[in-house]
């Protein structure tokens, strides 16, 4: 609405601006857009779950040696870790005595073999001897199948661990001479690296605002010159019990390596409404009086204070719902002495 001096009078005059002061009032034409909003979300880059691997040992022990330190990038199969433990080494006593009783009884089957040629054994008598070694030919591939499990052996009681995959070491909490137990937490962590997962925080007010498929731009204190673009792939359905959030997954490529796990990341989203609204700079509005107004030019040394309403704000453009028309002019430079001049005026006038 018009501000008012009373309810026939609005507040415009021509005669208290300068014509000085009128070359360097600037205005911009109202428009009419629609609304842009931008909201800012923090989130947290983590692993992609689908490719990480944890150790956790099967078997209780001592780390004897390691091969790796905590961020090294290691290959499939590489040596990672010895391990010493009496329960291989039970595994290993068992092996070997096996292994000597297998050449025995080949050794004896050999001979049953040939008395068998001659006539001096039964086909009964040859077939048991076929079955000893059959059987501890079976205990020593089970022995070995059970082996493999716990990694390679090296003799002695001595294991070596071998990497799953590759990728990068992400977390480590072996040292030569602590313990590991199946019960202990994973004594290694892999990740490959070459993706991540960005996880913003939603809370439940911008629930409207958020969506997946959505376009983002991130930023993070490590770059703060870069900025990584991406898309939320997946917004979950479930708030976290802990932080009490939705969390939006965005997935990156990471083939430069630059987002690494646990990085903090400003997450920014930005949408428009169907709803076309005017719009404006924000430098144009005046806060006064826990209202808005703007000072409108309604034609050369020609001016109006003007209430209006806001609607939201993005960057430097303020949109406005009732109290502008499209077309029109807003002051955006030396607005505030013209509102000054005018409100006194205003008031000034209501005294008479």
């Amino acid at each position: 609405m018009t501000y008012s001096c009373n309810n026939e009078k609005s507040a415009e005059n021509t005669d208290i601006i300068n014509q000085a002061f009128l070359k360097n009032v600037k205005t911009e034409k109202v428009v009419l857009s629609h609304q842009k909003k931008e909201l800012i979300l923090t989130g947290r880059v983590e692993c992609n779950p689908d490719k990480v691997i944890g150790y956790v040992p099967l078997i209780s022990g001592i780390v004897h040696k390691t091969y790796f330190s905590l961020g090294d990038k290691v290959r499939k199969g590489q040596p990672l870790l010895d391990i010493r433990s009496t329960e291989l080494s039970a595994l290993q006593a068992e092996k070997l005595s096996l292994e000597a009783e297998e050449k025995l009884v080949e050794r004896e089957l050999r001979a049953a073999q040939t008395m068998f040629d001659d006539n001096l054994l039964s086909e009964m008598e040859l077939l048991g001897a076929k079955r000893d070694l059959q059987h501890i030919r079976a205990e020593l591939g089970r022995i070995n199948s059970d082996m493999n499990l716990f990694g390679t052996d090296q003799g002695n009681g001595i294991f070596t661990i071998h990497a799953p995959m590759s990728g990068y070491i992400v977390h480590k909490r072996a040292a030569v001479g602590s313990m590991i137990s199946p019960e202990s937490d994973e004594v290694f962590t892999i990740a490959d690296l070459s993706t991540v997962w960005v996880n913003a925080n939603v809370y439940a007010s911008d629930l409207l605002f958020v969506r997946e498929g959505m376009n983002v731009e991130m930023t993070t204190f490590s770059y703060p010159d870069k900025i990584f673009y991406g898309k939320i792939n997946f917004l979950s359905k479930v708030f976290d019990p802990e932080e009490r959030v939705l969390k939006a997954r965005i997935v990156m490529d990471n083939s430069d390596l630059k987002l690494i796990p646990e990085m903090s990341m400003l997450v920014k989203l930005k949408d428009q409404t169907a709803q076309k609204l005017m719009a404006i700079p924000s430098d144009a509005l005046i806060f006064d009086d826990n209202r808005y107004f703007v000072v409108i030019e309604k034609s050369h040394g020609n001016f109006e204070i003007r209430e209006v309403v806001l609607q939201g704000h993005n960057n430097k453009i303020s949109y406005i719902s009732s109290g502008l028309s499209e077309g029109e002019n807003v002051v955006i430079a030396n607005q505030l002495l013209i509102y000054s001049e005018l409100k006194e005026l205003c008031i000034n006038l209501s005294k008479i």
